[in-house]
């Protein structure tokens, strides 16, 4: 039942790729394999975990930019799984990882942050797009003299207020933020991450931000999602699951921040996390159950379902 709170429920979404693996034989990728969770109106919801896990084909997904298998998306209580999504595209919209992809290098930048205006508000004349892109780019740092500039003419930072600024120039309500810092030096990410803050509480946006960095993800998200291998394992507000995470998946990421004080370092007990990226699930049992120094002979027969750990706060894990 749809929570009158959330702007975006996901229900039981899959998406599975038919590929072959490095012997040539047919395969099955779980993308996404039954994943339930939604997303209050003006939060941020982060998503964390390794490459693979299924992050990006979630947001993806639920935008509809990928077509799921299975499973449903409802969108401030529409069910949007099979209907046309043109009506929706104006209020959801994406930052995209790939700076230098996204952005058309045969465009301006008054070209690149009209477009979506052309396509999504026709009624507008000449001179209304005109005001719209000057003062979308003021909201994100960016200047008047930047109107007639290429992308390859600014930096990494700057290239990506541009692509927030495309993706605010048609009044979304939601935006999935897919990676929006991982290509920028520090300094540039905590300015990003401050303006997404900052237009966030001025516009009431609200954020699924994908991204494989929990420090980041603490600093800008109210709850946060832990992925695995396509599954949801665990979720909760940001710092329940920071300072007490649940789920040794979970605890595996936190114990591979890097800790800036040589002597907590050495000292700190270390657990890495696997060594390469080995995407086949079991056929039955927890997926992680084979690097879990702490699984059961449970663990390798049953799945675990979700269930509460404390309120809110959401684990899928049989020890727990």
């Amino acid at each position: 039942m749809m929570d009158n709170q959330n702007l975006i429920e996901v229900e039981q979404l899959r998406k599975y790729y038919h590929i072959r693996d490095k012997l040539g034989r047919k395969t099955v990728l779980r993308a996404l394999d039954g994943v339930s969770f939604g997303i209050r109106r003006s939060e941020t919801l982060g998503i964390v975990g390794e490459s693979g896990s299924g992050k990006t084909t979630l947001g993806r997904t639920i935008l509809r930019l990928v077509e799921p298998d299975s499973g449903s998306v409802v969108y401030d209580g529409e069910d949007i799984t099979n209907v046309n999504m043109r009506s929706y595209r104006s209020k959801m919209q994406i930052i995209f990882q790939d700076l230098y992809g996204c952005l058309d290098p045969r465009f301006r930048v008054k070209d690149i942050i009209a477009e979506g205006l052309r396509v999504n508000k026709p009624e507008y004349s000449a001179a209304q797009r005109m005001d719209r892109v000057l003062a979308l780019l003021d909201s994100v740092g960016l200047s008047n003299n930047s109107l007639n500039r290429y992308p390859h003419e600014f930096s990494g930072g700057q290239q990506q207020r541009i692509g927030i600024a495309r993706a605010l120039a048609v009044e979304p309500e939601f935006i999935v933020c897919d990676e929006p810092v991982s290509a920028l030096d520090v300094s540039y990410q905590a300015q990003i991450i401050n303006l997404l803050i900052e237009l966030q509480q001025k516009h009431g946006l609200t954020y699924l931000f994908i991204s494989h960095d929990l420090s980041v993800v603490r600093h800008i998200c109210d709850r946060i999602g832990v992925m695995y291998l396509g599954k949801m394992v665990e979720c909760g507000a940001s710092e329940e699951v920071i300072l007490n995470p649940a789920h040794p998946y979970t605890k595996a990421l936190l114990n591979a921040i890097p800790v800036p004080d040589p002597k907590i370092s050495r000292a700190r007990e270390r657990k890495p996390l696997n060594e390469y990226a080995d995407f086949n699930v079991p056929d039955s049992g927890c997926r992680y159950c084979s690097l879990c120094e702490h699984a059961t002979p449970k663990c390798f027969e049953a799945e675990p379902e979700p269930k509460e750990t404390a309120p809110g706060h959401m684990c899928a894990c049989h020890i727990v």
